[in-house]
């Protein structure tokens, strides 16, 4: 390719990137570059729907490649960039690619465990199709998981665990489950729903090392001292933005790369987007790990590169399915400085709805879809709902809507 625009990472972002690109009316050629040998896919059902066998490969899929061959865009799978500058990048196999256009959609890597053990067999990690597919195949032979990490993959893996009959434990370092993306309340209703479903959760705790035995591993050992049997273990513990190539062309890299609202990164002709950036956020620089916020910046960076306005922010959300909880995220809670609850935790139906000087800036729902789409359609169109009235839950919360202040 000699002109044209080379994405690197088939992830969401890239693929939404190329998709808009075209729709955009951009018709220069576009090379879509991944190490894996798939096609671009949804990463969310590697935890839920995919490992427990109610969908295939096939539905993975973000688009089939008829797509692409009809809208000239070339993806070469199975091709690792290991070297790249403004004008050209150089692929593991040899290959060289020429362009006018740069776009960094590369993702991130699991974050691994740096204690002894953690190599054994029987150790496994959750980012990919093929972790997936060995984490399904050994999921019915397990008696005993731990789970180190109580984050939603951690969870999600620990719920589709306990369908297979194993024990399952998880291990977080942390005083509470999902510390990083919701409130206390909502960090302890999780800890109450996993044990009631008999998840044996332990907090505050560190893992030191793996215990195994002839190369498999037999258990997890705990700064305590405890050693917990296990003959299958998950390392959840989040993702590490990948950020070498970016750091190749001297980019400004804090946690991430940083981008702009434009999703331009710190050499304005290159822009970036997905689980890889680091964004301005409300209460200061984020980065955000969803399908969301992966093709609303794949939509910002094409418009970027094609030269058009830059198409309307949308409001952030997410969702976790952990077993029958459903947990549906909307806005963004960073910088909150109060919470409401809506409903009773106890019944596994309620919303936190979360506020910064009086307004509304998100909402946590589980097993209340009419709550979160109120929540996220009061996000997206400026509008609030009174702190002291959102308890009400005997009442629509569409009727307590009104503008923000």
């Amino acid at each position: 390719m000699s002109t044209g625009t080379l994405i690197v990472g088939a992830s969401q972002a890239g693929a939404q990137l190329a998709a808009s690109l075209r729709e955009a009316g951009d018709t220069a050629p576009i090379a879509l570059v991944g190490h894996e040998a798939h096609l671009p896919y949804q990463r969310p059902p590697l935890s839920k729907g995919y490992l427990l066998g109610k969908t295939d490969a096939t539905g993975l899929a973000l688009r089939s490649a008829a797509y692409y061959a009809e809208r000239g865009i070339e993806v070469l799978t199975g091709e690792r960039v290991v070297e790249l500058a403004v004008d050209r990048a150089a692929t593991a196999r040899g290959r060289t690619l020429v362009f006018d256009r740069l776009a960094l959609t590369v993702g991130a890597r699991v974050r691994r465990l740096a204690v002894p053990g953690a190599e054994l067999h029987g150790v496994h990690h959750l980012r990919v199709v093929a972790d997936s597919d060995r984490l399904r195949a050994a999921l019915p032979f397990a008696r005993r998981v731990v789970v180190v990490g109580g984050g939603f993959v951690g969870l999600e893996a620990a719920a589709a665990a306990g369908t297979f009959g194993a024990e399952v434990t998880v291990v977080e370092a942390a005083d509470r489950l999902l510390g990083r993306a919701v409130s206390p309340l909502t960090s302890e209703f999780y800890l109450r729903a996993h044990r009631r479903r008999g998840v044996r959760v332990l907090l505050g705790s560190a893992v030191t090392a793996i215990a195994g035995t002839g190369g498999e591993v037999s258990g997890v050992v705990l700064a305590d001292g405890t050693e917990l049997p296990a003959d299958l273990v998950l390392v959840g513990v989040g993702v590490v933005p990948r950020t070498e190539l970016a750091e190749q062309l001297g980019l400004l890299c804090s946690g991430g790369i940083v981008v702009d609202p434009d999703a331009r990164t710190s050499i304005p002709t290159v822009v970036a987007a997905g689980d890889c950036t680091v964004q301005p956020g409300p209460a200061g620089p984020i980065r955000i790990e969803s399908v969301q916020n992966a093709v609303s910046q794949g939509k910002i960076a094409a418009a970027t590169l094609a030269g058009c306005p830059r198409p309307a922010v949308e409001v952030p959300w997410f969702w976790s399915d952990q077993g029958d909880l459903k947990l549906q995220i909307a806005g963004i809670s960073a910088g909150h400085d109060q919470t409401v609850l809506r409903g009773d935790p106890e019944s596994e139906r309620f919303a936190v709805l979360y506020y910064r000087a009086g307004a509304l800036v998100a909402v946590d729902a589980v097993n209340s879809p009419a709550d979160y789409l109120v929540g996220r359609k009061a996000l997206a169109q400026g509008l609030t709902v009174p702190a002291d009235q959102a308890g009400a839950a005997d009442r629509p919360l569409k009727e307590l809507l009104v503008a923000a202040p």
